[in-house]
């Protein structure tokens, strides 16, 4: 394998790297794919049986059109594959009427024509009983909101990237990458390759590979239970929008009963542990448990059962929770995506696009202005 020469290379091929090695592969790049661990793999953010995906964004409205382009592109995803691979639940952003979750999912439907209703909670608890929310609590909910499967959307893109060409590496190691004049030279625990073009898709270990993210892409601890409901016809997908709720006790998520015959529930900034990818505390404590049956249990009561499974992962956040995306400043030959911030999965699809975009022509139709690195420069 030594001195074997590529287009392009991906290092990290769990869900925007995946996509991004489809996206190269279909256009007739000669691609590889780099991944550490299996894949997929359960050691980064890209796994989870079920992840979110939602149209109301909160987050900022810019988001709105490259979720649009990213459902169109799960869909034909599914189509080439053959397997359902996302589920339409509705979506459900909730809070006191102030609060950003609430507040900016209404505006971010208003702005972009997204079919909405505005719901009290007693309206909620009507049409959806597995709901419980505090009595001034409005909700937005938007039909098109669901979840995506993650392992098999990873496993669709790689063996459809193969299909078309590519080359994928699992369980080997990226030590080091260089800039040569005719591109890139990346080695690992096996061999050393070359390619004209260099993406990293690393996920927590981002900052590792690229400098410039070290300070910017901190990983950070997460835990998710699925809990057995007393009542589970009140938690399948037909019965039970996937939500964000910002409640007093914090900002929590959760889906509908799927895969493990559970109530899917997780807070946002779990315990707020930043870490290190490599010596992640994968154990779920007694406490972790806690903060997710509390929550359950005074807002979605007939959903919270005994625990039927626990799960550690990791967010890589930003400064502002926004994500990183361009070209390398000192090597435009190399590009990245990460700082995903516990919201990106929804996302790898475009992101896919996006990074096949900028390995080949260095630019992207789509805005991607708000992701650049720039915005934490002095002069940013």
């Amino acid at each position: 394998m030594d001195g074997s020469r590529f287009d392009a290379i991906v290092v990290g091929v769990g869900g925007m790297g995946s996509a991004t090695l489809y996206h190269l592969a279909s256009r007739g790049r000669r691609v590889l794919g780099i991944e550490r661990f299996a894949i997929p793999h359960e050691r980064g953010s890209s796994h989870g049986i079920t992840r979110i995906i939602r149209l109301a964004y909160y987050e900022d409205p810019s988001y709105v059109p490259l979720l649009r382009r990213a459902y169109e592109l799960w869909r034909a995803l599914q189509q080439a594959l053959g397997q359902q691979l996302l589920y339409v639940t509705g979506s459900i952003d909730a809070g006191p009427p102030d609060s950003q979750v609430f507040a900016a999912s209404r505006r971010s439907c208003e702005l972009h024509g997204l079919p909405h209703e505005i719901l009290t909670s007693a309206a909620l608890s009507r049409r959806f009983p597995g709901y419980h929310l505090p009595s001034a609590t409005l909700a937005v909910f938007q039909p098109e909101g669901g979840f995506l499967l993650p392992e098999r959307c990873i496993e669709a893109h790689v063996v459809l990237a193969r299909a078309r060409g590519a080359e994928v590496h699992q369980d080997e190691r990226v030590l080091d990458w260089e800039p040569r004049a005719s591109g890139v030279r990346v080695r690992t625990d096996r061999a050393v390759y070359e390619a004209e073009r260099l993406v990293i898709t690393a996920g927590a270990w981002a900052g590792s590979l690229v400098e410039p993210l070290r300070t910017l892409a901190i990983p950070e601890r997460q835990v998710v239970a699925w809990l057995q409901p007393r009542r589970p016809e009140l938690f399948l997908p037909e019965s039970f929008p996937v939500f964000n709720l910002v409640v007093p006790e914090g900002h929590y998520y959760g889906l509908p009963a799927f895969g493990i015959p559970g109530f899917k529930v997780g807070r946002y900034h779990h315990r707020e542990e930043r870490v290190d990818p490599d010596r992640i505390d994968r154990r779920v404590h007694r406490l972790d448990e806690e903060i997710l049956r509390q929550f359950a249990e005074r807002y979605f009561p007939d959903g919270a059962g005994e625990t039927l499974s626990t799960s550690v992962c990791m967010f890589t956040n930003t400064p502002d929770e926004h994500f990183l995306i361009g070209l390398h400043p000192s090597y435009p030959q190399v590009s990245f995506a990460a700082g995903f911030s516990g919201h990106g999965y929804k996302f790898c699809s475009v992101v896919g696009e996006i990074m096949a975009d900028l390995a080949e022509r260095g630019a992207t139709r789509h805005d991607i202005r708000l992701f650049r690195l720039e915005r934490f420069s002095r002069n940013g």
